[in-house]
């Protein structure tokens, strides 16, 4: 089968809605029903509405220490400063204070991502003035090397929360954007690689099923090891991807984005041995926390179909639980992506 690019690029877009709340808000309906090419231009599309909408609140500012020589006092002095001055014969205190200030990492990281695109040889003419027009109110904004970022140190509070998806967006900007052809124009992938997709495919079903199934339980929590003599020393963390649970109904989904859904060897198709023993543990390890209650645990592998033509679609009695492997096809319209997952939850947790 043949894949429709608009239609996988309109999917990225939905499945960033749902791991991005704030794309469901009503300065976002125009992207939402644009037909996109490539992702350059989606990205570039959802920066200039964020980036405007986040005009209009004020942009982000944090205090931060200033050091300057004044003729009044502000703040506190800084004595070795100010005996220097007047040794230099020069009347002026030099002071230290704190200074609300715009010129910030989250917004460092905005202006810096914000001329990476522009440098991008395929995002459109249209994108690219509305985004030098926001660049304007940046001014008083350093720019910074996007590879010595620490993205994961970032946090988020009550003040900047709505910075949340623009900097995620950032980050797949940048991670893809940061890679130079010969001629040093800046190239992003057609579509991004398999871990950050992995991430943004993860995250989309959890959010789905919150928002959809709000009868259940929906998290991505930690598994407890069943172990005899509660000693669990350097035993490995098992962390589920999604949880979802209605009374003493379990199931586990694993979900996974691979360029292959199986293993070949010597012209056999098998599943990745180490998706279904990982599976298999979570399974019976939350099998045994419900002790004697009654209760059923299930797990499921959710591999995004690729173009192999193998798409594994199979349901296993493994002692005593039901395991299974099926495929959710992002290559059509979201309501058939939606019809997908309703189904799993019908057939094995309701």
């Amino acid at each position: 089968m043949t894949r429709d690019k608009s239609i996988l690029i309109k999917n990225i877009y939905y499945m960033l809605s749902y791991a991005f709340q704030t794309l469901n808000q009503s300065n976002y309906e125009e992207i939402a029903a644009e037909k996109f090419e490539d992702m350059q231009n989606l990205f570039a599309a959802i920066l200039a509405k964020g980036i405007g909408f986040q005009l209009k609140q004020g942009l982000y500012r944090e205090y931060r220490n200033c050091q300057e020589d004044l003729s009044v006092m502000r703040g506190k002095i800084n004595m070795q400063g100010t005996i220097r001055n007047k040794m230099s014969r020069r009347q002026l205190l030099a002071c230290e204070f704190d200074e609300l200030s715009e010129n910030n990492l989250l917004n460092q990281i905005l202006k810096s991502t914000v001329l990476l695109l522009l440098k991008h040889g395929n995002v459109k003419a249209r994108y690219k003035d509305d985004l030098k027009k926001k660049m304007l109110f940046f001014s008083a904004v350093d720019t910074l090397e996007l590879t010595s970022v620490r993205w994961s140190a970032i946090r988020f509070g009550r003040n900047n929360q709505n910075y949340r998806m623009l900097i995620s967006i950032c980050q797949l900007l940048a991670e893809g954007l940061l890679l130079t052809t010969e001629q040093g124009e800046y190239r992003l992938a057609a579509f991004l690689d398999e871990q950050r997709m992995c991430r943004l495919y993860e995250k989309f079903i959890l959010e789905y099923y919150r928002k959809h199934f709000p009868q259940l339980s929906v998290t991505a929590s930690q598994i407890p090891w069943a172990l005899d003599d509660g000693s669990g020393t350097m035993l490995p963390v098992m962390q589920s991807d999604i949880t979802l649970q209605l009374g003493s109904s379990v199931l586990i989904i694993d979900a996974k984005y691979y360029s292959h859904t199986t293993q070949e060897h010597y012209g056999r198709h098998t599943l990745h041995s180490g998706n279904l023993y990982q599976i298999f543990t979570y399974v019976k390890n939350k099998d045994y926390a419900f002790g004697e209650t009654p209760h059923k645990v299930s797990g499921l592998l959710l591999y995004a179909k690729t173009e192999d033509q193998i798409h594994p679609d199979q349901t296993y009695q493994m002692h005593g639980n039901e395991i299974g492997v099926k495929t959710l096809d992002l290559n059509l319209p979201f309501e058939g992506i939606r019809k997908q997952l309703d189904g799993i939850v019908r057939e094995m947790l309701l």
